[in-house]
């Protein structure tokens, strides 16, 4: 099998709008958190914290000239991350529209953060709004495909919290069985009425800023954003500058509970366990695990449990959803792309606003930026359905 190297990336977020802005945020410990929502009404604006992109949808329209009708906010977060990756991987339109190259992108949302405007289509008679397209889950891809020219395989991976995490695996089998030569891969949700309604029915939305791995957190916070890498094998990035090596990942589910982790943590156990063994890597060269970390009682608990029983003695660890909120389909990319900036600058960024340790685990996660040597980093991406995947990218 080839060696799957990391040649591109591109991110936005609540902590900036490119992968330096996002670097300079986590080395200062700067919180893109707010109690401010402005991107559509909705009670919960002012009560609870959110990880708001700092940019409006009709600036992203007009900062990325869209004129299209009926493109969504998704879309264009989608569109701007992945504008940057192409920049910085210095992809030609002939590489782009080639039958090598291939799409592997994540959603959870997609075009439904418009659920207004979904309610408002399905009681109409006529054809409804210029939306209607985009209500499809795989809306997003389908206007990167026709923007770019694209010829390549093009999917869609929604397993909902793990989800581009999963295109990144996707798209590392793509090249490794002869499907693809390169493999643009990477997620986007934008925060929506949706998402927002379904979690706090869940009872797992926090009234304040989220607090991973603390004993006292009490659930998570909503955020939005996108995340692109490029994906290229070893024979072909002579000369390329090339950030990391992904040299390990796996998919594992404890089919335990619709929301909820098995208690003693068997899926993210699996997952964690089974990157290792792709990479060949035994657990004691991790040097660092950017941990899912949500903030609720239960993914916390049960992610420092799955640790444990594979560590025995975990290495350093922190959950960056305390900068950004959790991003969901995004959040597995966004946070690879965290792990490697780890693997380049030889540094790791902390858990913002612990204090203390869970009783039942003991862990104390990373509390404060620090430089350290970081040969492997571990990422971490636990979905709904127990869906679990670990990702291992290594120091080129």
């Amino acid at each position: 099998m080839s060696r799957i190297f990391v040649t591109g990336m591109g991110v936005i977020s609540a902590v900036g709008n490119s992968v330096a802005e996002n670097h300079k945020s986590l080395v200062e410990g700067l919180c893109g958190i707010r109690n401010e929502l402005d991107l559509f009404p909705t009670k919960y604006a002012n009560l609870l914290p959110f990880g708001q992109v700092r940019i409006s949808t009709a600036d992203l329209l007009k900062k990325l000239n869209v004129t299209e009708p009926g493109v969504t906010r998704t879309t264009l977060l989608a569109l701007h991350a992945l504008n940057e990756m192409l920049q910085d991987a210095g992809l030609s339109l002939a590489d782009l529209s080639s039958s090598e190259t291939a799409l592997a992108g994540a959603s959870t949302v997609g075009g439904m953060c418009l659920t207004d405007e979904l309610y408002a289509d399905a009681n109409k008679n006529t054809n409804g709004s210029p939306y209607t397209s985009s209500y499809d889950c795989a809306s997003v891809n389908m206007y990167l495909q026709k923007h770019y020219k694209m010829n390549g395989i093009i999917n869609t991976i929604n397993t909902a919290c793990s989800s581009s995490a999963n295109s990144i695996m996707y798209g590392a089998m793509l090249i490794q069985h002869g499907f693809a030569k390169r493999a643009i891969v990477g997620g986007v949700d934008s925060l929506a009425k949706y998402t927002i309604n379904g979690f706090n029915a869940l009872h797992i939305l926090s009234s304040e800023k989220c607090t991973p791995f603390d004993e006292g957190r009490n659930g998570l916070n909503l955020g939005e954003g996108a995340a692109f890498l490029l994906l290229e094998k070893e024979e072909d990035i002579a000369g390329k500058k090339v950030y990391a090596e992904l040299t390990g990942f796996c998919n594992a589910n404890d089919a335990y509970h619709p929301s909820s982790l098995s208690d003693e943590g068997d899926g993210p156990f699996l997952s964690m366990q089974g990157a290792l063994k792709l990479a060949k890597l035994s657990a004691d060269k991790i040097d660092f695990i950017n941990a899912h970390g949500t903030g609720t009682e239960n993914n916390d608990e049960v992610e420092s449990r799955a640790m444990l029983r594979l560590f025995s003695t975990p290495p350093a660890f922190a959950s960056t959803k305390s900068y950004t909120g959790h991003t969901l389909g995004a959040a597995g990319a966004v946070e690879a792309v965290y792990s490697i900036l780890s693997l380049i600058h030889q540094e790791v960024y902390p858990t913002l606003r612990f204090k203390k340790t869970i009783p039942s685990t003991g862990l104390i996660p990373v509390a404060s930026y620090k430089k350290m040597p970081v040969q492997h980093v571990m990422s971490n991406s636990f979905g709904f359905g127990g869906n679990c995947s670990s990702l291992i990218f290594s120091k080129a």
